[in-house]
Parts: structure tokens; sequence; C-alpha cells
């Protein structure tokens, strides 16, 4: 898709029913976000959520999908090193039926990336703003803000790409800085507050019908209004992904 320039539409979910909802409306990737800490279980950030939550989630989502990839976000502290991060993606994958995990990193988790690539398991490498970090990083704060830390990322991106990593997503930076880091990796690149320019994009559910309660993030859209249903705010998500009408100037960072 990548190559042929086709935008990639991804979205989370955490149910049957939704996952069916998402399936139909054309998505290509299905993400079991450790977002469900948020928005499912009532968490305050997504550290509590286990590899058990996870699993549990995927496997509901798995039955209702029909063709989009489905993807499991590895949990705080599942990977802090090459061993338990085989044991929880083995767990995903094999008890939830995920094809592909997802984990928060920078170029010093390279070598856990390359052991999960040697162990058979395709990966997705969240960059820039971790939110599992985010008791760390003081916040959910935009990343790349300078020449130094820019180049970080784009670093990171590429050390990344290195180890084994099939898929980047990059999280909460500048629109220029992200068409830095799709330049330097050959990697399809899946944006969320990162600019119109990615080879893809992914929100929250939540977000895209409009349910958010309190603060909503710069970047999201409810597509609720102009999609009348469930089913329309999905679609119409899908179609803006693809028009590349989404995300707009005003749900990007400078």
């Amino acid at each position: 898709m990548r190559a042929e320039q086709q935008p990639i539409v991804a979205l989370t979910a955490y149910d049957y029913t939704f996952a069916q909802a998402v399936d139909n409306a054309g998505v290509d990737v299905v993400l079991v976000g450790d977002s469900l800490g948020n928005v499912i279980q009532g968490h305050g950030s997504t550290v509590p959520v286990t590899v058990e939550d996870i699993v549990y989630h995927c496997q509901c989502v798995a039955r209702g999908l029909d063709r989009a990839l489905l993807m499991a976000d590895l949990p705080f502290l599942s990977y802090a090193d090459e061993a338990t991060a085989i044991d929880s993606a083995g767990a995903l994958m094999k008890h939830g039926g995920a094809q592909m995990v997802k984990l928060e990193g920078t170029q010093d988790q390279a070598a856990i990336v390359e052991a999960l690539t040697i162990a058979g398991v395709p990966v997705c490498a969240h960059i820039g703003l971790q939110p599992q970090l985010v008791d760390k990083l003081g916040g959910f704060k935009v990343q790349g803000k300078d020449e130094q830390s820019a180049n970080r990322i784009v670093e990171d991106a590429c050390a990344l790409e290195a180890a084994g990593a099939d898929l980047l997503l990059v999280e909460c930076v500048s629109a220029p800085v992200a068409e830095r880091i799709r330049a330097a990796v050959n990697l399809p690149l899946i944006g969320i507050g990162a600019g119109v320019n990615c080879d893809g994009q992914v929100l929250v559910l939540q977000d895209v019908l409009g349910i958010t309660q309190g603060r909503v993030p710069r970047f999201s859209r409810n597509f609720m209004p102009q999609g009348q249903s469930i089913p329309g705010a999905l679609s119409a998500y899908a179609e803006a992904v693809r028009a590349r009408t989404f995300p707009d100037a005003t749900e990007c960072f400078e």
C-alpha cells in the first residue's frame, strides 16, 4: 500500500460488535490498544493494563473480523526484556489471535524488536509520544519540538527498521518531523497527531464516534455529525483518510 500510495486506515476496537462494524467500514488495520485502560476500564492512563486484558479483548475482536489485520499492544512492562517480550507476544498471538504486536520504544528497544523478529513475530514500533511513559514524560506532550529531539526520533525509526520492525506508528509530532521520518525509512508509517503525509492514520474508536468524555485530543475528529450513524461515521473516517482530508491543518501540530 505504501508503494502504491494507498493510505492505510487504522482504528481501535475492543469488542466483537464494534470489530464487525469497523471491518465492514473497510478499515485495514484494527488495533486492540492499551488505550482500553482509558476508554473501557476507566483508568487515567494505560499503565494498569495487563497482557491478560489485551488477550481477552483480542479474542473478542478477532471473532468479528473478516478482512482487517489485527494488531495488539504489548502493555506496560510486558516487554522489559527479550524473554518477557517473546512470552507476552506469544500470548497475544497464540491465545488472543493477534497477527502483529505493537510496542512503544526507541532505539533502546532495538534488541527486543530483533528478538521478536527472529521468533517470527510481526512488530509495529510506536515512536514519538509514548503513552506508557506519560508519568516519566510529565504528561502528554508533543515530541520532536527542537532539532536535537527531532533527529533522535528519526534515528529511533531507522534503528527499529534495521532491527526488523514491519510497521511504524508515530504519535504527536509535527507534520515536518513525520515527513522526515517517512523519508528516512522504507516501512509504512501510520500517524496519530502527525500530519496528513504519513502512509496512514489511526485514531481511537471513541474519538471517531464523539463519545470521549473530558478533554478530546486535538488530533482527533468526531465523524458522527458527518456520518449520521455509527456505520456512517466509521465509513466517513475511512473515506477521509483515503482522500487525505483527515487530518486537516487544525488537527496537526506546528
